[in-house]
């Protein structure tokens, strides 16, 4: 397994706690109300249970933002130490009042997990299985339930369940948690870049991914940090280049993009076609159309288009480039396989040639006059037209854009970029460099016959081409005030004199961030709502009213023990489904997931609800519960809940996904204490079918939400992701 994959099941343990403490208390909470006489103080009862959460929402208020100050691994330890120091006071736990205090110092943690676990993973994962391994917190989670659960069933069958041992045992996984976060995980790649630290960034990345040319992630972690603006849908024509580009409009020259192979002389262009892209049938000329009278959200509509036009084997890996190792370039006849670094290049110094400056041994994370693209002497290829002098982008000639395996970044997409010029106010020729996120939309073909129109003349001669379509924008590091210092490539801010600016609420207004909180929260509430954490929390009081125990009771196991018991197998069987839907998340996709298993949900609340009003025999009551419940958890441990978090980890940019993701996740306590906290009393006044009802309401609003709101994000770079969302939103807007 890649470095990912273990780094990916550490940070989950945080997960696995927070599942085995809620395990815990829903069933010692049974055995608490009785030694404190809370039977008839419910409200008390719920406080137990809900002060645990009310510490995950204090926590969570900052957790965002103190993440992107301090780092994702640091936050994750004082997550361990909560874990351990609550588990500490829950042993003690002399009077109800401690045990209140010792419930909100490990809410402290779970909430700190909650919140950074999936965030972490998105970071850390690789483009084409990172739904899988943002699946596993759901796994540990049910996991850390289903351990729980036998050990407070086997703790029901001695002559005095001890609730504080049962609350205590949570110390000995909290303590391996601690170590793991210590000792094995490192710091996120991005927020590592986020803060110029580019040479630990890179030793993250080659250890996560097992190799040592990590160029091309570095190139898109670092355009990551902002969101592109002027964004635009372009199609190109991809070929191998054959020398003719004297045979051409010279405006298609102007525009194409150079791709160069590892093997000497061989170099692909990219050319911009005017035909219909498969992706322009969802945006043509930059605007998003939607049928007439559609509801369905644009941006749903542009994701859609993506996954439905790009061909399966396209977005799992490169089929323009299938034995490229080499680049994107601007220029030069024979690139070499330079690795991303840090390198001792004066930056905005005309005085000495930038050429010269370069030792080769630069590993000072903190020195700010390096570039962040390799760079060669070369001369410009003659079909590549130079910035003029009054242009606004000061490149010397002999400077390249360089990447690894051509450029690739996951899923398939390449990350370039290409030169452009236009007429300035003054009349002068202005120009700069342009970001490309580029995508193949088929198997490669003969251009003879095609159906592609080419600008300045069909092709000549057999010759292979495929077709792409590209996400244009403005380089994200590359600001206008700076286009007069410095002459070395787009991405050409040190990131760590972008960093200083850091997360702000304003950013919360762009259009992009705005639409993505709507998903991000609009998810978070229905899901919580929808009832699942009540539901998992009051299990056992739950089953035992649904007349479980008379299943066992033949076996001589009260029903108490029978509740747990069946707890213990329910989770156990929610194991299985969490495995399938690791195995689906990156193929059938997160949209996907929710609107097939969301229907289920619905089935197994209407069955329950029926049970409840319609007399019959306690055990054909007792089955028809039994069943009903365990497909219910089942199928939402397969969509609802690990796609939420997934979700709110991939769609938010770089810069503010802390503070988003924060946000979301208080969302989901103060949803999560709502629901624990009035659970009980509704119980009592509504009944088990009452109860039922209003989450069948709110699964069926869910199901229309994500249907017209949510779109499928699988198998696109988190880069990419955020930049559809920005170009959605300002499309929709215009």
């Amino acid at each position: 397994m890649s470095g990912a994959v273990w780094v990916a099941i550490a940070a989950a343990v945080g997960n696995l706690l927070q599942g085995w403490d809620n395990a815990t208390i829903a069933g010692g909470v049974l055995y608490i109300k009785k030694e404190f006489k809370l039977e008839t103080n419910p409200k008390l009862e719920g406080l137990i249970v809900a002060m645990s959460l009310i510490g995950a929402t204090v926590v969570t208020t900052f957790s965002g933002p103190v993440a992107d100050s301090l780092g994702r691994r640091p936050m994750m330890i004082i997550s361990s130490i909560c874990y351990f120091f609550g588990s500490v006071m829950m042993l003690w736990s002399p009077n109800v009042y401690i045990l209140l205090v010792a419930r909100l110092i490990d809410g402290l943690g779970v909430g700190l997990a909650v919140t950074l676990v999936p965030l972490y993973i998105s970071e850390t994962a690789p483009t084409e299985t990172r739904g899988l391994l943002n699946t596993l917190p759901q796994f540990t989670g049910s996991g850390g339930m289903f351990l729980s659960y036998c050990m407070v069933f086997g703790m029901s069958l001695m002559e005095k369940p001890n609730w504080r041992l049962m609350l205590g045992v949570l110390l000995i996984p909290s303590v391996i948690y601690f170590a793991l976060t210590v000792f094995f995980l490192p710091e996120s790649p991005r927020w590592l870049v986020s803060k110029g630290r580019m040479s630990e960034a890179k030793k993250v990345l080659q250890r996560l991914r097992g190799r040592e040319d990590v160029s091309a992630e570095m190139a898109l972690l670092v355009e990551g940090l902002e969101v592109g603006a002027d964004t635009s849908i372009e199609e190109y024509i991809i070929e191998a280049d054959t020398g003719l580009a004297e045979d051409l409009d010279p405006a298609v020259v102007k525009e194409q993009i150079k791709l160069y192979g590892p093997e000497q002389g061989r170099s692909w262009v990219a050319r911009p076609t005017t035909g219909q892209s498969m992706l322009g049938l969802a945006s043509r000329q930059g605007s998003i159309q939607n049928p007439s009278g559609s509801l369905v959200d644009p941006l749903v509509t542009l994701f859609g288009s993506v996954h439905e036009k790009f061909q399966e084997h396209g977005s799992m890996r490169s089929i323009i480039f299938p034995t490229f190792g080499s680049m994107f370039s601007m220029g030069g006849k024979e690139p070499k396989n330079e690795e991303w670094d840090e390198e001792n290049i004066s930056v905005g110094n005309d005085e000495e040639p930038l050429e010269d400056d370069y030792d080769g041994e630069g590993d000072d994370e903190n020195n700010l006059h390096s570039p962040l693209i390799s760079r060669q002497a070369t001369s410009m290829d003659k079909d590549i037209a130079a910035p003029s002098h009054g242009s606004l982008f000061s490149m010397k000639p002999g400077s390249i854009i360089q990447g690894s395996e051509a450029g690739g970044i996951g899923g398939g997409w390449q990350l370039a970029w290409k030169w452009t010029e236009r007429d300035g106010p003054d009349g002068k020729k202005e120009g700069g460099f342009k970001r490309i996120y580029l995508h193949p939309e088929g198997d490669a073909g003969s251009k003879r016959g095609s159906l592609v129109s080419l600008p300045g003349g069909d092709a000549t001669g057999e010759t292979e081409y495929i077709r792409a379509s590209a996400l244009v924008s403005q380089p994200a590091l590359y600001s206008r005030d700076l286009m007069d210092q410095q002459s070395i490539g787009p991405a050409m801010v040190h990131p760590s004199q972008a960093a200083g600016k850091g997360p702000s609420w304003r950013d919360l207004l762009d259009p992009g961030v705005r639409r993505a909180l709507v998903v991000g929260v609009g998810l978070q509430i229905l899901q919580q709502f929808s009832g699942i954490n009540g539901v998992l929390y009051y299990t056992p009081q739950i089953l035992e009213q649904a007349g479980v125990g008379g299943l066992l009771a033949n076996l001589g196991i009260n029903s108490t023990s029978a509740s747990f018991l069946i707890s213990a197998l329910t989770t156990l069987l929610m194991l299985p489904a969490i495995a399938v839907a690791m195995r689906l998340m990156d193929l059938a996709g997160r949209r996907s997931l929710l609107l097939t298993t969301i229907p289920v949900l619905i089935v197994s609340l209407i069955l329950l609800i029926l049970a409840s009003v319609i007399s019959m025999g306690a055990t054909a009551h007792s089955v028809i519960s039994t069943i009903c419940v365990i497909l219910y958890f089942c199928f939402f441990v397969m969509g609802f809940g690990p796609v939420p978090n997934i979700l709110c980890a991939e769609i938010f940019p770089t810069r503010v996904r802390g503070l988003c993701i924060a946000i979301c996740a208080l969302t989901f306590w103060i949803g999560d204490i709502i629901v624990t906290d009035t659970l009980p009393m509704l119980l009592n006044s509504v009944g088990l079918g009452g109860v039922f009802g209003m989450y069948l309401v709110v699964s069926i609003i869910s199901w229309v939400f994500i249907y017209l709101k949510v779109p499928e994000t699988k198998g696109m770079p988190l880069e990419v992701i955020t930049e559809f969302f920005a170009y959605g939103a300002r499309q929709k807007n215009d």
